[in-house]
């Protein structure tokens, strides 16, 4: 198919239909606007969006110091557009941009019952030494 993708971040009511309609939204455990969310976007370090004709289908972003740790985060696609491979697209892309920088730290986080898609891509599982974990207020 003929999409486009670009590193442009995506307009307002683009980003926050996708948020939307890839059930992302219902994930996220805090009760964010749109507009929060769309600041956050905008304050990434890399954006990675996929368009058919002018809609927004895929999109992910990167959190980084730009040096050597990343974080991958909000990767979501269009229901209409899954299992045609614009996920892994949306990975290749930020993880080819870490590449460019020389990040080697490369971390994400996964929405319930999505780890097998990532472990596709060659992530693994935190080391049981080394196990992640968060705060959330």
């Amino acid at each position: 198919m003929g999409y486009i993708t670009t590193e442009q971040l995506p307009a307002f009511h683009q980003f926050a239909y996708l948020h939307e309609e890839s059930g992302l939204k219902k994930s996220k455990k805090a009760s964010y606007t749109k507009e929060q969310l769309y600041e956050a976007v905008c304050n990434s370090f890399y954006t990675f969006s996929i368009y058919d004709n002018h809609q927004l289908i895929a999109f992910g972003r990167m959190i980084s110091d730009g040096i050597y740790q990343a974080l991958i985060c909000d990767v979501m696609v269009a229901p209409t557009y899954q299992k045609k491979r614009l996920g892994k697209q949306v990975i290749e892309g930020i993880v080819n941009k870490c590449n460019e920088r020389g990040i080697e730290s490369i971390q994400l986080f996964a929405v319930k019952g999505k780890q097998q898609f990532y472990k596709k891509l060659g992530f693994q599982e935190r080391d049981s030494e080394a196990p992640g974990m968060s705060l959330v207020q």
